[in-house]
């Protein structure tokens, strides 16, 4: 028997006890009358799971008291009924919400079959709003799984900071996750509906990343040749999540804390005021803090900024990891590239362990899918991995030497960009990820140095 409540409210005693019967007595479900609006209205605080509704009610129009539950209930159905026959009344309430309009007297045999829909309407919208809850409940972190305390650690900290609104502050090595966990921020927090947008502040020359942030006007420059909307601006209701902040120009700190503190800012070449409540994610690999003391950051953005810091750990100090997730990277793209049944053979599993993997995880994701596509028959090898970890071997203690590259004589001709390759390799290792560094030391651009690493499958 049906255990759904239905509430009817009709103040036309006949039509009332008639509905009562067929849909108690002949139909089985439980059924609560009500003559006027108000009392109905004061009940749902606990609410029915569907309601019959008379439009001609003595305290209230009908027309009101479907928008009133509607306000306060939005997925409850709600079927009216009328004794008016006019189409325009019946487009009047669906539009405003219900589930279905009847014309009295009423066709009970098709009255039924809209109560057994409406239902099941209700309850599979019921159903998909608890699972939605429940997936809100469970933090997702795509492509990082660990065993580690260090990132537990970090995942407890986003459970904390995911439904606050104050900025947060990323901080590791490049390749260790910084855009993944701010994305997993925004994805389990309030503001999952709206839009995410990233901004690598180191990837925009200086005198462009002020447009690509607050946008520009039309003719506010050579080459502007029409109004563009900046991130700022798009990313309105949601995250921005500005990568690399430390690579930022002085000048642009400073209206990036007026935004954080006054939700303002102007277009470049514009003086209408533009409000965004977007919420601020930043990230970096540098030390801020040695930044600050260099006067080449901000203090006051910089205390703005790291609110909530979280920090990363680089995959070299959680080794409890890298097999982890070497085995997760060999299970999707053995499954994208059609090739399911992929295990590592003993060596390459020795290299993974051992080697420091500068890139972090994105080096790690790079080397394990370049190898996949090499892999022959069922197994990954040792020579499906990139040169720079194959060219070097594990110690007795289970660390990685130098680069054979550079410290064996070699009889035949190395080509020159296996040596570039191995260069920035080594760079990266020896600086810890940081790319300024590297580059520096490497004497090229920051930009060249991307190019190079794209090129080579570093992850940077």
């Amino acid at each position: 028997m049906p255990a759904e409540r239905i509430a009817i409210v009709d103040d036309e005693p006949v039509v009332a006890k008639l509905l009562e019967y067929r849909i108690g007595h002949d139909w089985g479900y439980t059924v609560e009358v009500f003559s006027q609006a108000e009392p109905f209205l004061n009940r749902l605080a606990d609410p029915p799971e569907l309601v019959l509704l008379d439009l001609m009610l003595p305290d209230m129009n009908g027309v009101d008291v479907l928008k009133a539950v509607k306000q306060q209930l939005p997925d409850l159905p709600v079927i009216v009924l009328s004794a008016q026959a006019k189409i325009e009344v019946a487009l009047e309430t669906l539009k405003v919400g219900a589930a279905d309009y009847f014309s009295k007297p009423v066709d009970f045999p098709k009255l039924e079959i809209a109560i057994k829909n409406a239902l099941r309407i209700g309850a599979l919208t019921k159903e998909v709003q608890r699972l939605r809850e429940n997936d809100r409940a469970t933090i997702h972190f795509e492509n990082m799984l660990s065993q580690s305390g260090e990132m537990q650690e970090v995942f407890r900290l986003v459970r904390k900071v995911k439904d606050s609104e104050i900025p947060v502050l990323v901080l590791g090595e490049s390749g260790t996750g910084k855009e993944l966990i701010a994305r997993a921020i925004h994805s389990n927090s309030r503001r999952a509906r709206g839009p995410f947008v990233a901004v690598n502040c180191a990837s925009i020359p200086h005198d462009l990343l002020e447009s690509e942030l607050f946008g520009h006007e039309r003719g506010a420059f050579t080459g502007a040749a029409q109004r563009r909307i900046g991130k700022f601006e798009l990313a309105a209701g949601g995250t921005i999540f500005l990568d690399e902040i430390g690579e930022m120009d002085p000048t642009l700190q400073a209206k990036i804390l007026r935004v954080i503190q006054e939700k303002e800012f102007n277009r470049v070449g514009g003086n209408d005021v533009i409000t965004s409540d977007a919420r601020v994610i930043s990230a970096t690999n540098r030390d801020l803090r040695e930044e600050v003391r260099q006067k080449r950051f901000r203090e006051d953005l910089y205390y703005r900024l790291s609110t909530f810091p979280i920090l990363l750990p680089p995959l070299r100090s959680r080794r409890s990891d890298i097999l982890l997730l070497a085995e997760h990277f060999l299970r999707k793209f053995g499954t994208d590239h059609g090739k399911p049944d992929l295990r590592f053979s003993r060596k390459a599993l020795d290299l993974l362990y051992a080697y420091p993997w500068p890139g972090n995880v994105r080096e790690l994701e790079n080397a394990i899918q370049r190898g996949v596509v090499l892999a022959e028959g069922n197994t990954f090898t040792d020579t499906d991995l990139p040169v720079a970890i194959q060219s070097c071997a594990p110690t007795e203690s289970g660390q990685l030497s130098a680069p054979r590259l550079f410290q064996e004589q070699q009889a035949e001709v190395i080509p020159l960009e296996r040596l570039k390759e191995e260069a920035i390799r080594h760079a990266l290792q020896v600086t810890g990820g940081n790319i300024v560094d590297a580059a520096r030391r490497l004497g090229m651009s920051r930009a060249t140095l991307y190019r190079a690493a794209r090129r080579f499958g570093i992850g940077i």
